[in-house]
C-alpha cells in the first residue's frame, strides 16, 4: 500500500498541504537529531555571525551586516548555521548554551550528510512525488530547524514561492518532517487552507552584482486575518507537505520543549524556469540533485 492514499493527495491540491503520520520511525528521527547535536558540537561559527551590531556605528554596521548576508546568499551547496537574536554578548560571546543558540543549520543536508541524503531520497519521499505527478524533481535545500525552548523565533505569514520562485509558479513543494512532536504549543505550523491558489503578491530577489543589500523584496507581503489560520500539529516522524504558495506561519516557542523539524523543497523541472533572480541558485560543486536516485 503506498503511503500516500489518493484522498491525501487530494487534499493536497484542494488545501495546499497535508498531514501525514509515520514516515519516519522514532528511532530513525532519534538518529537524525544525534546526527546534527555531532555537528553542532563541532561547527565553527565565522566571527561576523557572532556580532551584535549597533546603529551607532553605521559604516561597521554595514560591513558585518553584508558578512552576514553573504553567508547566507552563498550557503546553498554548504551546511552553514543560523542563530537565533540574542544569544550572543558584545563579545562574541554564547549566552546560552551553543546547543540552544542555533535557528537553523542549512541549506544542503541533503548532499553531503549521508543520513539526511537517505530520508530525503527514501522510497516513501519518491512514492509521494510521484503519486503528485512530479516527472522530474530535483532537490533545492535543506534545513534543520530547531525552534528552541522558550526562544525559538516567530516565521511570520509567508509562501514558499516568495523565495524560491518559478516559472509558472506551483512547481515548488516542501517536506517538513516533525523530529519532535509538533503541538500548537511549541509552535506547529499554522495555514490558511485553499490560498495557493491565490499567487502571490511578494518576491525576494537578488539585487544587482556589487550593491547591498545582496537581496531585496519586490512587492508586499498582504495582510491575513488571524481566524483564517488553522493548526496543523503533527506527530514525530510525520511529515506536512506544503504548496509553494500556501500561506503558512508559525509563532514564537515560549513553551519548555523544543521542535526539531527536518525540512527541505522539490522542484518539477519538467517545463519549469528556475528564475535567475532567486537567492538560491545552482552551482558547479552542487548542482540541484535529482530526487528520482536509487
Amino acid at each position: 500500500m503506498d503511503f500516500m492514499t489518493d484522498r491525501d493527495a487530494q487534499k493536497y491540491m484542494e488545501d495546499g498541504y497535508v498531514v501525514l503520520d509515520g514516515l519516519l520511525t522514532s528511532q530513525e528521527c532519534d538518529e537524525l537529531r544525534q546526527r546534527m547535536a555531532e555537528i553542532v558540537e563541532h561547527m565553527d561559527v565565522p566571527g561576523h555571525c557572532r556580532t551584535t551590531f549597533s546603529t551607532h556605528h553605521d559604516e561597521q554596521l554595514k560591513t558585518q551586516m553584508q558578512g552576514n548576508a553573504d553567508y547566507f546568499i552563498t550557503s546553498g551547496d554548504k551546511i552553514r548555521f543560523f542563530f537565533e537574536k540574542g544569544v550572543f554578548d558584545d563579545k562574541g560571546e554564547f549566552i546560552v548554551p551553543k546547543q540552544r543558540s542555533l535557528n537553523k543549520v542549512g541549506h544542503a543536508l541533503h548532499a553531503y550528510e549521508p543520513l539526511y541524503k537517505k530520508v530525503t531520497h527514501s522510497p516513501k519521499i519518491q512514492g509521494m512525488a510521484k503519486k503528485l505527478g512530479l516527472m522530474s524533481p530535483v532537490v533545492l535545500q535543506s534545513m534543520f530547524i530547531f525552534k528552541q525552548p522558550g526562544l525559538g523565533g516567530e516565521v511570520t505569514p509567508h509562501q514558499d514561492a516568495t523565495f524560491l520562485h518559478t516559472e509558472p509558479l506551483g512547481r515548488v513543494m516542501g517536506l517538513w518532517i516533525a523530529l519532535e512532536d509538533a503541538t500548537v504549543n511549541n509552535s506547529c505550523l499554522w495555514f490558511i487552507p485553499g490560498s495557493h491558489n491565490s499567487g502571490i503578491s511578494r518576491r525576494m530577489v537578488r539585487t544587482p552584482t556589487g550593491t547591498f543589500p545582496l537581496t531585496d523584496f519586490t512587492g508586499r507581503e498582504q495582510t491575513y486575518a488571524d481566524d483564517k489560520f488553522v493548526a496543523a500539529p503533527v506527530k514525530k516522524g510525520g511529515v506536512v507537505l506544503i504548496h509553494g504558495e500556501v500561506v503558512h506561519r508559525s509563532a514564537v516557542n515560549t513553551s519548555e520543549d523544543s521542535r526539531h523539524v527536518y525540512t527541505f523543497h522539490l522542484m518539477e523541472t519538467q517545463d519549469t524556469r528556475w528564475s535567475p533572480d532567486n537567492w538560491l541558485q545552482p552551482t558547479e560543486e552542487l548542482p540541484f540533485p535529482p530526487l528520482y536516485m536509487k
